[in-house]
């Protein structure tokens, strides 16, 4: 039976029991209550946010570019953070189109990117690594180097002795008021369903059942999330492009590590630790 937790008391003064996924290895929460979970645990998270964050950390880290996370919005406060580690602001698509520089698009970034500093913001995927940003390890995961970031959190978690908790970040449904704000991304879940299928050790009922829904997906992985809510909007917006290559498999070996305020790719360390 998963480990019963006893939360805060509710409006009556009954106090109100929680239960976790503790006696697993692997683990799989949603978005960023699920990071500030893991947080608390003091587990290794791996952050997984298809279209686009995590797709586009990756392909930037590949290209050796310093890549800083920042929660957002974009603000003053985001200005002037790039403007201490020396690095370019990541805009919006639409807006970096306009003006120039590069954008969340992962096609934005190439090898004549080595060495340049860049400070990404976005709603799912930098937001959730700002909550977990306190773990013993945080990594980007992305269909795209599905294979090279389990072996790094397996080496990890034989490493630290502690358990990983793959996060699927979602999206936030607009205008929702007193409503819960995650929107579930298939897009995410079949991409850490990919992690899962590559990580031992024991998996929590939820781990399961998302690595049930990818290997009944496999076959047909690019055409689902070429056609998800995610994917729709980015294509009817002109970004078809980023779909396509964030639906590969298995292309990048870059493994983003966070430390301590930029990622480092940690394919390319003697340690992981």
């Amino acid at each position: 039976m998963p480990a019963l937790r006893a939360a805060a008391g509710d409006r009556k003064g009954v106090v109100s029991l929680f239960y976790d996924q503790v006696p697993y290895d692997i683990k799989v929460e949603w978005g960023p209550k699920g990071a500030r979970k893991a947080a608390e645990r003091g587990e290794i998270v791996i952050i997984v946010d298809v279209l686009s964050f995590s797709s586009t950390v990756v392909t930037a880290v590949q290209h050796k570019a310093r890549v800083y996370p920042f929660a957002p919005p974009i603000n003053e406060n985001a200005k002037a953070f790039a403007r201490r580690v020396d690095a370019e602001l990541v805009r919006g698509r639409a807006e970096a189109l306009r003006e120039g520089g590069h954008s969340l698009s992962p096609l934005s970034f190439s090898s004549a990117d080595a060495g340049r500093g860049f400070v990404l913001c976005s709603l799912n995927g930098a937001a959730c690594t700002t909550i977990a940003a306190q773990v013993p390890a945080l990594l980007i995961g992305s269909l795209l180097n599905a294979a090279a970031v389990a072996e790094a959190a397996e080496r990890l978690r034989q490493e630290l002795q502690r358990s990983v908790t793959v996060i699927p970040c979602g999206e936030l449904w607009p205008d929702t008021g007193p409503l819960q704000h995650l929107r579930p991304g298939i897009e995410d879940y079949l991409g850490a369903g990919m992690i899962l299928s590559r990580l031992s050790g024991s998996k929590s009922p939820e781990a399961e059942v998302c690595l049930g829904a990818y290997r009944s997906s496999e076959s047909r992985l690019s055409e689902l999330i070429w056609d998800c809510a995610s994917g729709r909007e980015l294509r009817e917006r002109g970004y078809e492009d980023d779909v396509t290559y964030c639906c590969q498999a298995d292309i990048c070996r870059a493994v983003p590590l966070l430390r301590e305020d930029r990622f480092e790719n940690a394919g390319e360390r003697g340690s992981w630790v």
